[in-house]
């Protein structure tokens, strides 16, 4: 009997330090690679992923929860990210994890909803934005090579994921968080260089901060070529494609890098980016589930790219080569929409899934009410030319020859380069870029009259008249950097000199303007009016701001709620919603027509500013000066017959000349 107590005793004091030690004392947690069985290991159980990728950077922080409780009610159990570092460091050592950037909370949040990890940390991270997530300030070390052992490059790299990977480390699985994987660099060996030293630096950078358990992978195509230089003996290698591929050889490529191992497909693609000028891209909802069910049937983990693209806001979109920005929608023709509007390409992708794992009990997150405001009224401002010298806060910069704009300190947005004709141009004289060297859009005026657009790749002379003398006027366009292959050390600004006829143009004065800033500060204000009747309608105006505003209608339950703002006649230029820059639209060359307004950036308690910055032509002398507020998105417009699609869905090779 006093065995029986004694024992009795023991198993009562086990159970209260459990009770008071809580998972101290019980099993750690962990998440391996199984070679042997070919599988992942969660906790010692035999583990597969069905992930599906959101972007935090591309969804407003209200909206989180939301995306991703329709994620883990769609039978996902993980979810995969990347980490943009020009979101987060905009300056050198200048950090910004608040607000919409705050990944931590995303990671708790999703954590919260039931789902696992799988950061996608970079440094280089692709995913159709600005310089592929890196920050244009490396560029001013104009001659460093990104993506290598290039010593200036590897010490931002060292700095920056010396901030980063600390902040991640508590939310690692073992540590009781959700991540269960980090990915290093992205797709490498699509890139140029082949510089096995930095894949390995950088694998032991991530070591030293987040420890020896971790799961480290890398990703790249399925193809034994894109393999070979992007896949390192301490990185677990998987592979990336779409509805088409052949997926037996597929998994084989990554065989030949892993012999053993799970199959992974990092990123099956469930639609495709877009271009201004190009149609919107769509993949059939059949063809993406029976090529999802071909991945599921084999065993192998699978992450949905994209499972929600959302929207890129301000100037952060990137570009591909030959030259083509990408548009603000990264609707992606996901399975939720970039509004996270449930959507039949959803339910289809949950019925596969429910036959392969038990789909979680409980509703689904209805979509997101949308309203339509309606017309707005919008009052013409002032033109970038009557605003210079308030947008300007850094004030005027004198260079013989034209200077870029990190040379004037400026990452994003519009500078404008002044100078004068050399010479009497009485008739028509070629005003040119010989070596291509507008980065990206230029609109040129001579004396205060809009005489044409120069752009990159596409035009390089227009044919100008004046005075010798006259002031001349090239406000350039940053339509974003390349986010993809070797021409990722993107300029902007003139990059090279303009011509007038055989005359090399100079005595350039340059404006760094700083629109964002004077917009939040109300700096830009209605013109004094003249009374000289109006101009006739020109083909082309000069770049000028309008503004409008509305009020959230009373007696109407549930406002604010989600929008879309479209500009019926406005050919192309950049919008601000309460401040808040929404990004581009450019309806002349499609094919997105309507921009996504979140509730959040909309108030019931005072009127909502709308600011636009048109910088072709507005509608306002020969009809109505509205833009409107619908229910209904438009991101599939015809586009013009002369712009051209460069790129097949999933063929990545032309991208690489």
């Amino acid at each position: 009997m006093s065995v029986l107590r004694a024992g009795n005793s023991l198993l009562l004091l086990i159970m209260m330090m459990m009770m008071m030690f809580g998972p101290s004392l019980s099993a750690p947690r962990s998440f391996s690679i199984d070679y042997k069985n070919d599988c992942f290991r969660k906790d010692g159980e035999e583990f597969r992923y069905i992930s599906g990728g959101i972007h935090y950077y591309r969804i407003p922080r209200v909206y989180w929860k939301d995306r991703l409780l329709k994620m883990y009610m769609a039978g996902l159990n993980a979810v995969q990210t990347y980490i943009p570092w020009n979101f987060h460091e905009e300056s050198p050592g200048q950090y910004n994890f608040n607000g919409d950037r705050d990944l931590s909370h995303f990671v708790q949040v999703a954590q919260d909803v039931g789902l696992l990890v799988i950061l996608r940390v970079g440094p280089y991270i692709c995913t159709e934005w600005d310089m592929g997530g890196l920050p244009a300030w490396l560029l001013k070390k104009k001659d460093i090579v990104l993506r290598t052992s290039d010593p200036d490059y590897i010490a931002a790299v060292d700095r920056w994921m010396g901030k980063l990977l600390p902040l991640m480390k508590p939310f690692l699985y073992q540590n009781g968080g959700p991540i269960i994987s980090v990915q290093v660099e992205n797709e490498y060996g699509s890139y140029y260089a082949c510089d096995f030293n930095y894949l390995r630096h950088l694998t032991k950078l991530f070591r030293f901060h987040l420890g020896n358990e971790v799961v480290l992978f890398s990703t790249d195509g399925n193809g034994v070529s894109y393999l070979k230089c992007g896949t390192i003996q301490e990185l677990y290698a998987t592979v990336d494609f779409g509805p088409g591929a052949n997926v037996t050889a597929s998994f084989e490529a990554q065989r030949y890098a892993e012999p053993h191992g799970p199959l992974v497909n990092s990123e099956f693609y469930t639609g495709w980016l877009d271009h201004w000028g190009s149609p919107h891209s769509v993949i059939a909802t059949a063809q993406v589930v029976k090529y999802l069910n071909q991945i599921l049937a084999t065993g192998a983990n699978v992450n949905m790219y994209m499972f929600i693209g959302g929207t890129t806001f301000g100037f952060w979109n990137g570009a591909n080569t030959p030259y083509a920005p990408q548009p603000t929608s990264y609707d992606f023709n996901a399975p939720l929409s970039e509004a996270g509007d449930l959507t039949d390409k959803y339910y289809a992708i949950r019925e596969v899934i429910s036959m392969y794992r038990k789909i979680p009990d409980g509703p689904i997150p209805p979509t997101t009410p949308k309203y339509a405001y309606g017309a707005v009224k919008m009052r013409k401002l002032q033109t970038i030319l009557d605003t210079v010298e308030i947008l300007s806060v850094s004030g005027p910069v004198k260079s013989m020859y034209p200077l870029t704009f990190l040379d004037l300190h400026q990452a994003f947005g519009f500078v404008l380069y002044r100078t004068t004709l050399p010479v009497a141009c009485n008739t028509s004289t070629p005003l040119s870029s010989p070596l291509n060297g507008v980065h990206d859009r230029a609109y040129v005026s001579i004396d205060g009259v809009a005489v044409g657009i120069l752009e990159r790749n596409k035009v390089l002379s227009i044919n100008v008249t004046g005075k010798a003398g006259s002031q001349l006027d090239v406000l350039v366009e940053n339509l974003g950097r390349i986010n993809y292959g070797k021409d990722i050390n993107d300029f902007k600004g003139l990059v090279t000199n303009l011509t007038l006829g055989k005359n090399i143009l100079t005595g350039w004065t340059m404006y760094s303007l700083s629109i964002d800033d004077a917009i939040k500060q109300g700096l830009i204000q209605e013109k004094e009016p003249t009374l000289s009747p109006p101009p006739p309608p020109a083909a082309l105006s000069l770049p000028a701001f309008y503004r409008g505003s509305f009020i959230i209608p009373d007696g109407v339950p549930d406002l604010p709620q989600d929008t879309y703002i479209k500009l019926p006649k406005w050919r192309k230029g950049q919008i601000w919603i309460n401040d808040f820059n929404l990004g581009r639209y450019w309806p002349d060359r499609g094919p997105q027509v309507t921009l996504f307004v979140p509730a959040s950036l909309l108030s019931t308690a005072a009127p909502n500013n709308v600011t636009v910055l048109e910088l072709e032509g507005d509608p306002c002398s020969s009809g109505p000066c509205t833009v409107e507020f619908t229910d209904t998105p438009i991101l599939n417009a015809t586009v013009p017959a002369h712009y051209k699609q460069r790129w097949g869905l999933f063929t990545r090779e032309d991208l690489l000349d």
